[in-house]
């Protein structure tokens, strides 16, 4: 690849950007929209970390490393992997950090590998993103169908908001011994949990949950441009603080109490003011090859979120991203993540829109970002103890309704019946298993469909009655190479059409259709203008089909071939089984040369020679 080709394609938006000109008041924008950005990330960094992570899990770490506490994790990666992803991404908009779309991955990861496993499988994801931005496959995630990636947003919208119907209803699951309880990763068993444990329903956690919910949903409507998940935390912290709801318990069976409103301080202790010294992750080859299909469904949906959102800031502001480049700084993001006790990051579509919206201009907002939200866990991690953790719950359920796009799903429900049932199978996978099974039979089923949609589109035809009674074109074409001058077929002539891609969809359709031929005859010809591809199965077929023709004495020629089927005929040396004097540009040299094998005309009438297209 040309040296100049490469660096088009993997120079940082950042660095253009400063050649272009940065001055005072490009910087002043870009510090307005980082903080506003900053703003909006904080506590919803705080939420995914939450939920991201077991409380299982959570307790192993906190036995290790005291201060490593879920909602620590999702502001860390707020911090490295934002700045990473601004520093060296392809878009000029681009905001990273943790996303809804990994939580129920990433739970399902700790809950059967541990955190040890999520970070070697977060290291393995940025390593295939690296490469998938290397060898230029930025462009291939457009192929994902869309019934596809509605189905798994849909179904990942569903799990967020089951995960949070704990800490929403204020639900008490423990161990006898008075400990949190594991949550099941999986659907069906998390529910059955939370309906057993009913009887625990907390009217402080559900009340502080509903204003929260209320403010949310009334700031968005008449101040859009106030951060309101900041004022429905603040005001929820505001509030427990001032009642004491934190610190008065209530009994909730036998001696255990709990508080009347749990919050960061009374679950975990609080947040770090500073961030973590990077380490190297403990891994084996056994884990390596275990973790192969999670950290490849990692990759796959940081891909996609992350082009997705930089689709998204396209439209918005008429610039381009370099898709390859940013499948870079996202691997980059999320290795460098992993090694700071962070989770999985990608492109945020929300606060990307909320950075043009608050007037970035280049990806020095995005860096700004993550550096505001240091300093805001240097200044307020003493405060940060004090978040209800059902105002944070609160702030996920909104998540998990923005993330479902209701209307977009109704709408799919209206598509072909195909459609529909590529897009109920990966949003039900997605929901009652993982999303890892969920996109891989979203994709083969897709792939299945598209295939059988190919295969009746394709069709091979008989035209021998619709020369002779003139269907054809009487009169050369000029702009149809393949029309037909002369109309008479000979008796012991059969002429067929193969129309459409000759696959190994549709291979047995030749045939079928040949199959109804009573009896062979002499010369038969395959009419192939509308064939623009042949793949090995099609070639295959076509060589069975020509022993065949030779068993029972016929003769087989081949009319209108296009360019890339003789190319692929040649390749695979079939121009020397047909022979190149069987192998026409149109049909009447076909047919003439028909007549001169069954001796319907002089020899000099054979053909005009072999296609040369």
């Amino acid at each position: 690849m040309p040296h100049s080709s490469w660096k088009a394609r993997h120079t940082p938006k950042l660095v253009i950007c400063l050649r272009e000109g940065y001055g005072v008041r490009t910087f002043l924008s870009d510090l307005g929209a980082g903080l506003t950005v900053a703003v909006i990330a904080l506590p919803l960094a705080m939420a995914l970390g939450i939920a991201s992570i077991p409380q299982s899990v959570a307790d192993q770490l906190a036995a290790v490393h005291p201060w490593l506490t879920p909602p620590a994790m999702g502001l860390f990666t707020a911090v490295i992997a934002g700045a990473i992803i601004s520093l060296l991404g392809g878009s000029r908009f681009q905001i990273g950090g943790p996303t809804a779309a990994f939580m129920p991955l990433v739970f399902g990861i700790s809950s059967t590998h541990g955190y040890q496993g999520l970070v070697v499988a977060t290291c393995m994801a940025g390593v295939i993103l690296i490469l998938l931005g290397a060898f230029r496959f930025g462009g291939v995630i457009k192929f994902v169908p869309y019934p596809v990636t509605a189905g798994f947003t849909a179904g990942i919208g569903v799990v967020i908001l089951a995960s949070q119907v704990k800490d929403f209803f204020g639900l008490a699951i423990l161990t006898p011994d008075g400990k949190p309880a594991a949550i099941p990763a999986d659907f069906i068993g998390k529910l059955s949990l939370f309906w057993d444990h009913r009887e625990t329903f907390n009217w402080y956690s559900v009340g502080i949950a509903l204003g929260s919910l209320l403010i949310l949903a009334q700031m968005r409507r008449i101040a859009p441009r106030i951060p309101a998940a900041v004022v429905a935390v603040g005001l929820s912290a505001a509030l427990v603080k001032y009642m004491g709801w934190s610190t008065t318990t209530m009994p909730i069976g036998g001696e255990h109490v709990r508080p009347l409103v749990e919050t960061i301080g009374t679950r975990f202790g609080g947040i770090p003011s500073n961030l973590p010294v990077p380490h190297m992750p403990a891994m084996s080859l056994q884990m390596v090859r275990e973790l192969i299909p999670s950290a490849s469904a990692i990759a796959f949906l940081g891909a996609i979120e992350s082009l997705l959102s930089a689709v998204v800031a396209d439209g918005m502001t008429g610039y381009r991203h370099r898709s390859d480049q940013e499948l870079v700084a996202q691997g980059t993001a999320n290795i460098a993540s992993a090694l700071f006790f962070g989770l999985p990051a990608t492109g945020a579509i929300a606060r990307t829109v909320a950075n043009i919206r608050s007037g970035g201009k280049t990806p020095v907002a995005g860096v700004l970002h993550a550096a505001f939200i240091l300093l805001f866990m240097i200044a307020l991690a003493p405060l940060a103890r004090a978040v209800p953790l059902a105002s944070l719950a609160a702030i996920l359920v909104m998540v998990a309704w923005k993330v479902s796009e209701l209307e977009h799903f109704r709408t799919l429900l209206k598509a072909p019946r195909a459609d529909v049932l590529v897009l109920l199978t990966t949003f039900g996978l997605t929901v009652l298993f993982d999303l890892t099974i969920a996109v891989g039979t979203g994709i083969l089923l897709s792939s299945i469909l598209f295939m059988r949609r190919m295969a009746q589109v394709t069709t091979v035809t008989g035209l021998s009655e619709e020369i002779e009674e003139g269907q054809e074109t009487q009169a050369p074409d000029p702009k149809d190479p393949g029309s037909v001058a002369e109309r008479k077929v000979p008796k012991t002539v059969e002429v067929y059409e193969i129309n459409g891609p000759f696959f190994f969809g549709v291979a047995n359709n030749l045939r079928d259709a040949l199959d109804q031929i009573e009896k062979p005859p002499k010369v038969i010809i395959l009419r192939m203008r509308y064939v623009p591809h042949i793949d090995a199965t099609g070639l295959n077929a076509l060589r069975e089909f020509h022993r065949r023709c030779i068993k029972h004495g016929t003769t087989m020629l081949l009319g209108g071939v296009h360019a890339h089927p003789l190319f692929e005929m040649v390749k695979a040396g079939m121009d020397e089984e047909i022979g190149l004097d069987n192998i026409f540009e149109n049909l009447d040299d076909a047919l003439r040369r028909a007549r001169v094998l069954v001796g319907a005309a002089p020899n000099g009438d054979a053909s005009r020679g072999p296609a040369n297209q």
